[in-house]
């Protein structure tokens, strides 16, 4: 067993004491740090639980960007079809 110092911040935030566990835990490319006992908060969720901040959000997102096209229109001043038909010698 070895001894892990935790910023003074943290241990209080998250209520480590001193002679706690703690446990190390992959999460992608970082460490996540858990004290034993406690939850990381995923456990005992059920995937559609897990995922619906995340849909949320996405929800959010598809509503800013549709609002963000209407504010700004299209910002190329003419329309596909002029676009197309920009240029041609039969064109009036």
């Amino acid at each position: 067993m070895s001894k892990v110092t935790v910023p003074k911040a943290l241990a209080v935030q998250y209520g480590i004491r001193p002679g706690d566990d703690i446990r190390f835990e992959a999460a992608g490319e970082v460490i996540r740090v858990v004290p034993t006992g406690k939850r990381t908060g995923k456990e005992g969720l059920d995937i559609n639980a897990r995922l619906r901040p995340f849909d949320a959000a996405t929800a959010r997102q598809r509503i800013r960007d549709a609002e963000r096209q209407e504010r700004l229109g299209d910002p190329r001043g003419w329309t596909r079809k002029e676009r197309y038909e920009r240029g041609r010698p039969d064109a009036d």
